[in-house]
Parts: structure tokens; sequence; C-alpha cells
């Protein structure tokens, strides 16, 4: 169980009723603007992300490979739609548990990630092999080339 989900709204209504006792009618009202004007902000900054990533294709990022570096594990879902700018192309099941969704960007490199409960559990990137009869680029002459 989530005790995030339980934890914040008592603690609200908590700081609420103690600003009661402590001032008044002028207090709670003080501490319920406050409470309200965060929820606004949250709101906000989650609209503005989900804006963003309308405008852009689904599963796409500039650079998987700097998106594979920025990441870290327990970050939200909407925290990673806002590092890639876009929403994920979704490869699990819907309403399965754990989610997984792919970000690919023009290289063909992509990143899967994992998400339980809403928050990234692990993540791989995967590149594109490169052809094996591609020729290996030769040192300039006169410069010191490492031992195979």
């Amino acid at each position: 169980m989530n005790f995030q989900k339980i934890f914040l709204p008592v603690l609200g209504v908590g700081m609420v009723v103690l600003a009661w006792q402590s001032y008044g009618w002028a207090g709670a009202a003080l501490v319920g603007s406050g409470l309200v004007m965060w929820l606004l902000l949250h709101f906000n900054r989650m609209m503005h992300v989900l804006k963003r990533a309308a405008d852009r294709p689904k599963g796409y990022v500039a650079s998987a490979v700097m998106f594979n570096a920025r990441l870290k594990p327990g970050v939200n879902m909407l925290h990673v739609m806002a590092m890639t700018g876009a929403l994920g192309e979704r490869l699990s099941a819907e309403g399965e548990q754990p989610e997984v969704y792919r970000w690919t960007d023009g290289s063909d490199s992509h990143v899967t990630c994992e998400f339980s409960a809403g928050k990234l559990v692990k993540w791989t990137l995967k590149r594109p092999e490169q052809p094996a009869d591609e020729p290996v680029a030769e040192p300039p002459p006169g410069s010191a080339a490492p031992a195979p």
C-alpha cells in the first residue's frame, strides 16, 4: 500500500486544524490557501508536461543515450515524460504491472523503462549493432596508436 496517498491528505488536514487552533479562522484560511496554491502549482506543471507531450510523436526522444544517462530509479512517470517531452510507446498490456514503455531516437537506439506503481524501477538502453563489414578508421600517420 502506498502510504503517501494517505499521509499527505492527513498532513494537510492536520496543518489546517493546527492553524485553526493556534490562530482561529484566519490561520485556517492562510494554511488552506497555501495548500490550494501548492495543488494548483502541481496541476499546472502536469498540464504543461502533457501539453508538450501531445505535440510530439509517441515514443520519440531526441537522444536515447542522453536520456538513459539522466534516468534515476524511483522517479515517477510524469518526471520521465518531462525529460523526454513525449509519451512513451506502451509495450505491456493495459492495466498490467509492471508497465513497460519505450522511447526511441532517430538512430534507432531505444530506452525501455519499467514502471511499478508509477515509479521507475529499471531501464535498459539498446543501441543498433554496427555492420561488421565497415572498415575501421586507421589513425593518421605519426600518431601513437594503442597496441592491439
